[in-house]
């Protein structure tokens, strides 16, 4: 799509649309999902609909998220102001479907250790086979914290508030910067965005794991979950 054609796209289109990319699906995905045709999944993405909060349950659903989200309820609120679930539990996810759920890029939070103590902070980040890719300044605590090849945290997370329940993946082990241009250049191009926060961060800082592990908080009868209770 065009940028002029973008620019008349609606706040839920354009969440829908990133969030189908975000699953890989597409827009006949979608509607089978939804039970709606791919005509209508176009209109919604690149006009100024107005669903029936039917419908925008049974999309909400086909995506995998809330409507809630879809429509920018949440946007500006911090998440998990829903009261816990009813015989909810903890799993521990393992290393393999901690990558899937980082997937190939997104907006996590690192942490870092400085003299006066731990800082953390949310970065754009992109997954490199089995390593974590950050762009920077220099100046930045996670460039020099790179610099001495200190231990860094990552970690990512997802909250779906209408059944109580998420997971959260964490990453532990040091971290470098990349000094070689042609290298740095390289991972620069293979990231899916420049970081959100602007201001030329070039500078490339990788972290390569030593520990990757992962909790999700289950619901009973929610998405996912058997409806029956633990043994």
């Amino acid at each position: 799509m065009n940028p002029a054609a973008r620019h008349h796209m609606s706040d839920l289109g354009r969440r829908v649309e990133a969030r189908r990319t975000q699953l890989g699906l597409s827009r006949e995905d979608v509607a089978a999902r939804a039970g709606s045709t791919p005509g209508y999944i176009d209109l919604l993405e690149e006009q100024l609909p107005s669903p029936a909060i039917e419908f925008l349950v049974r999309l909400a659903n086909a995506l995998e998220t809330t409507v809630q989200d879809l429509t920018g309820y949440t946007a500006d609120l911090a998440p998990g102001r829903a009261h816990a679930g009813h015989h909810a539990r903890m799993v521990e996810i393992d290393e393999t479907e901690c990558w899937a759920l980082l997937d190939d890029h997104g907006v996590g939070r690192v942490a870092v250790t400085r003299d006066d103590g731990p800082e953390i902070f949310p970065m754009n980040y992109q997954v490199v086979g089995r390593e974590v890719l950050f762009m920077t300044t220099e100046d930045t605590p996670l460039a020099r914290a790179a610099g001495g090849g200190a231990a860094i945290a990552f970690e990512e997370d997802h909250v779906d508030e209408a059944f109580s329940q998420g997971w959260s993946v964490l990453l532990v082990g040091p971290a470098r910067k990349v000094s070689d241009p042609a290298t740095a250049q390289t991972l620069r191009a293979a990231a899916y965005s420049t970081p959100w926060a602007g201001e030329r961060r070039d500078t490339v800082v990788v972290l390569s794991p030593r520990r990757v592990t992962g909790r999700r908080v289950l619901v009973q009868g929610a998405p996912g979950t058997s409806s029956a209770p633990e043994p």
